[in-house]
């Protein structure tokens, strides 16, 4: 799997909605996370694209989520894995070999998820605080199925760090500013 650099790599925002959120285990955290690593890959010229599950019944993507997306598509889904033909096409079209994968749920749409992309060979980064269930043992078990498949669980930090690769790119004092 090559290492990630923002040319190889585009970012899925998996089902952060309106309804879902409120049930999720700890989601302002997440949100919060959320929106610093979005920050930092928009900083890095990672391309971004959304997903929603039934908008019908669960609502948009949150509005400070939605607020950071720019002009990122946005996809509705039924299907529990983002992996359908429109995020495909997206991912192909870039020529993209690593995808970031935020959003909930961890132990349904988020696995099913990375089990697909895992299965396209694709490699799979899902920083674990990015990512929420509505009970957090779910969560945690969720994050070593995605383990065993091959997703490498990391952290905000971490992430943006290595698509910077050095401290001499661009965009290093924006991503700095945003660890803190």
């Amino acid at each position: 799997m090559p290492h990630p650099r923002p040319d190889n790599t585009a970012c899925i925002v998996v089902d952060i909605q309106e309804r879902l959120n409120p049930a999720l285990h700890q989601a302002a955290e997440m949100v919060e996370n959320s929106l610093t690593l979005l920050q930092g890959l928009q900083a890095l010229g990672v391309p971004l694209a959304v997903t929603e599950q039934y908008p019908k019944g669960l609502g948009r993507t949150v509005a400070p989520v939605a607020g950071l997306l720019g002009s990122a598509p946005v996809f509705e889904k039924t299907r529990f894995s983002a992996l359908i033909p429109e995020t495909e096409q997206f991912l192909q079209s870039r020529r993209i070999q690593n995808v970031i994968l935020i959003g909930a749920e961890a132990h349904v749409c988020m696995l099913q998820t990375v089990l697909d992309l895992r299965a396209a060979g694709l490699g799979v980064y899902v920083p674990f605080e990015c990512t929420a269930s509505r009970a957090p043992a779910n969560k945690a078990n969720a994050l070593e199925q995605m383990r065993a498949a091959g997703a490498v669980v990391s952290n905000v930090e971490s992430v943006l760090f290595g698509l910077l690769g050095d401290a001499k790119h661009p965009a290093f004092k924006t991503v700095s500013k945003l660890i803190q």
